[in-house]
């Protein structure tokens, strides 16, 4: 029954700081579509306290606009269809200005023509590509797509770990598909042909044909872009029981604290891209014992990219000192050089705000910074 349920749930952050603002001064708005139900539920708990802490972080700081940020929050129940409800709700609002949107690559797709439609901006974690080159002005993304994301992985896995046979294991959704062609384009520019491309459905219970077709390929080294921790957690766990020891390096969802706790050991030894890691740089390090603080939880990229998102989203607001969509656009596409917990913050005329990943690996649960590499196409 709770998974057809749509939760509205209205946090006013720093609501102990009001009185600093005036009792004339209504809060502003924020609309945030989460995962509060369904297989990514953790994901979304993670979300919304990364952006609740942002949000206690501007309202301390003076508000937006001289105004406290209320967050207001629709559950997306991890569907598609949950999110273009989720989404359609919030938007009914003429008091929101702009929105925090999904991690999820499809369900963007899914809310896209609705936030066209609407024509205010929406900050997003999906990292397909496609996203911000479709045509939709009104998406802006807090992470680096996967364009650079399958360049990393494959330049490391050929050129630092010397792997030649690759077998890519992914999701058969829009993020997996288009990682999965990103990564086969990169490797065929370094002169690499993979020797399984091997895609699956999203919540998969049983991996083991998945993982017998990879030890059977004769590959040396997994590339994976898969969407869900859970899914990841079932095949690094079957990988480790049915004996397949190959190299990996995957995606960010490797090395989320959900995926981390679920797989335990299997993971152990694994490479990963990610955006967000703690030791990346002094701001990341800073938000991350922030974060810890306050939560008593680990963060990773799920509570990262919301985080910068309200502070990017407050600083562009207070910049074009307005609520007009369109200067906030331009406002946003205006921020340049901002540190945040993901990296550098420079938006590109797409809506692409970071060009870069880190390289992270797995030494017995323990997540080891390597190094930081970017993009300046």
């Amino acid at each position: 029954m709770l998974n057809r349920m749509i939760s509205r749930i209205t946090l006013a952050a720093g609501l102990s700081m009001l009185g600093c603002f005036g009792r004339a001064a209504e809060p502003l708005k924020i609309g945030i579509v989460a995962p509060l139900t369904g297989p990514a539920a953790e994901s979304g708990r993670y979300q919304t306290q990364g952006a609740k802490l942002a949000a206690d972080e501007v309202n301390k700081a003076g508000g937006v606009l001289g105004r406290p940020i209320e967050l207001v929050i629709e559950d997306d129940q991890t569907t598609n269809p949950g999110i273009v409800l989720a989404f359609s709700k919030l938007a009914g609002d003429k008091d929101i200005p702009a929105f925090i949107g999904s991690v999820r690559s499809t369900q963007v797709h899914a809310m896209a023509p609705d936030i066209q439609r609407l024509g205010k901006p929406v900050m997003i974690g999906g990292t397909d590509p496609q996203l911000t080159h479709m045509g939709n002005p009104w998406l802006f993304r807090f992470r680096p797509n996967d364009t650079y994301s399958a360049r990393v992985i494959a330049d490391y896995g050929v050129k630092t770990l010397g792997k030649k046979k690759w077998v890519i294991v992914h999701s058969t959704d829009a993020f997996g598909a288009n990682g999965m062609k990103n990564l086969v384009e990169a490797l065929k520019g370094m002169g690499v042909e993979p020797v399984l491309v091997q895609g699956y459905t999203n919540n998969s219970q049983d991996f083991t044909p998945v993982v017998l077709a990879v030890k059977q390929s004769g590959a040396d080294v997994i590339g994976s872009y898969m969407t869900f921790e859970t899914d990841v957690g079932i095949f690094a766990k079957q990988l480790l029981q049915l004996g397949v020891k190959n190299a990996w390096v995957g995606s960010p969802s490797i090395v989320t604290t959900t995926a981390l706790k679920l797989a335990g050991s299997a993971l152990s030894g694994s490479y990963a891209v990610t955006d967000f890691n703690r030791d990346s740089s002094p701001t990341a390090k800073e938000f991350a014992a922030k974060y810890e603080a306050a939560y008593k939880s680990t963060p990773d990229l799920f509570s990262a990219w919301p985080y910068d998102a309200v502070h990017v989203l407050a600083l562009a607001i207070n910049n074009a000192n307005s609520l007009d969509p369109q200067k906030i656009r331009e406002s946003l596409l205006s921020v340049k050089d901002y540190s945040g917990a993901e990296g550098l913050y420079n938006f590109d005329k797409n809506g692409d705000g970071l060009h870069g990943y880190n390289i992270v690996k797995n030494d017995n649960g323990k997540i080891v910074f390597i190094t930081h590499v970017d993009f300046n196409d």
